[in-house]
């Protein structure tokens, strides 16, 4: 343990380094910015992570999806993530559910973890998930991707902060994604995951990150005004 996450010692303790093994992870969604999260937070040395995905690679998935492959088309998200991830790390707890979250198994989904990511693509299954989130009493890690942009916060139980920002009926049509977007973005959520868990200062609570890459402008909106 110690040869793999050294590089890890000194932008945070070992101390934090063996709590972040003891702690566990769900990512809704296993494509362009649940295949990232799931990398960073695996190699950054979680303990366990739950993978949550109901669909399957598409060829339109290959320019931003990273474990889309010309060899995998028609499989499962959560599956071949998790058979991937297990190359990297053959001692990490992994769960991958062949299922979409939605109203009847959120909660038993979800429960149990420490910290929740979301990798959504869509609104509905967005509130359903922080409706469980809050149920539960997790806090979870909201991430969204469009064309150039990013946008990241997250929502401690109580906020409800998804639902200032998306309304329940919004449709969102397929976005433009480019292939660095969604990891740009999974690695801001992966940096909130670890503050999260470690209670670090300036966690993005009532407040969201907006990137634009092409533009290079960062913004921080506070959502508590």
């Amino acid at each position: 343990m110690n040869d793999r996450y050294e590089r890890n010692i000194g932008s945070i303790t070992q101390e934090e380094q063996e709590l972040l093994n003891t702690k566990r992870a769900a990512i809704i969604g296993c494509g362009g910015l649940g295949c990232y999260s799931a990398e960073f937070l695996s190699r950054l040395g979680l303990g366990h992570l739950t993978l949550i995905d109901g669909d399957t690679f598409v060829e339109s998935n290959l320019n931003r999806q990273l474990n889309s492959m010309a060899i995998n088309l028609g499989m499962n998200k959560a599956l071949e993530t998790k058979r991937v991830l297990l190359m990297v790390r053959m001692d990490l707890s992994l769960k991958a559910v062949d299922a979409f979250l939605d109203e009847n198994n959120a909660v038993e989904l979800l429960k149990g973890h420490d910290v929740i990511v979301d990798a959504l693509d869509n609104v509905k299954t967005r509130l359903i998930a922080e409706k469980a989130a809050d149920t539960l009493g997790i806090p979870l890690v909201h991430g969204a991707v469009k064309e150039w942009g990013a946008q990241v916060c997250t929502v401690f139980p109580g906020d409800f902060t998804l639902s200032m920002l998306y309304q329940s009926d919004a449709e969102l049509e397929k976005p433009s994604v480019l292939s660095f977007t969604p990891a740009f973005c999974a690695s801001l959520q992966a940096s909130e995951v670890v503050k999260v868990l470690l209670k670090k200062d300036n966690v993005l609570r009532k407040k969201l990150l907006t990137a634009d890459m092409r533009d290079d402008t960062f913004d921080i909106i506070d959502l508590a005004k």
